[in-house]
């Protein structure tokens, strides 16, 4: 098993009994104390992070991970349907996997999957996606001062606050950090 040293960002390591994603590794010397090596962990079940001081020769167990690029293809009673495009193998997820991203998930639409041991833990979103407006209040003539928006639903149920010439069936690029409007696609 590797040393806290080997460990580097992007590595899933089991701590607790659980695995968790490395975010940042920083390896430190404190004047004549002895060397450690400080991770910002975040737990793949739970979703929280947390900053944890390691020694620098303690062994830590390296779970192996696979990143899959996968295709959304649809959503029945909490189940989420994934397709592999090389292989068109289907891969089914529950619910409370795809919590966080589901307003962003369209047919056909790209991301990627974080396997560890051969199971899906984390699924993770391109940095913005494009979505199609069901429903838009009609912009009023005149309300052009300042920066002026209106509240706009799309195609996943997302409401999107939005400028005052975007219409029913335009398709909008939406940042999926904090689902804010980026622009017309």
């Amino acid at each position: 098993m590797p040393s806290a040293n080997d460990i580097r960002k992007g590595n899933v390591i089991r701590y607790n009994n659980d695995s968790h994603l490395v975010m940042d590794t920083q390896h430190r010397t404190p004047g004549n104390l002895r060397a450690f090596v400080q991770m910002k962990l975040r737990n793949l079940r739970s979703g929280r992070s947390a900053d944890v001081r390691f020694s620098s020769t303690e062994s830590l167990e390296v779970l192996t991970t696979d990143r899959q690029t996968l295709e959304f293809s649809y959503a029945d009673r909490g189940i989420y349907a994934f397709m592999n495009p090389e292989s068109f193998e289907t891969i089914e997820l529950m619910e409370d996997l795809v919590e966080g991203c589901k307003n962003y998930l369209v047919p056909n639409g790209k991301v990627e999957v974080l396997f560890v041991d051969g199971s899906p833990v984390q699924v993770v979103l391109p940095p913005s996606v494009e979505l199609k407006v069901t429903e838009s209040a009609e912009g009023l003539r005149g309300d052009t001062s300042g920066n002026v928006q209106k509240p706009a639903t799309t195609e996943t149920g997302l409401v999107v606050q939005v400028p005052l010439f975007i219409k029913e069936g335009d398709v909008i690029k939406v940042s999926t950090s904090d689902g804010s409007y980026m622009g017309r696609a």
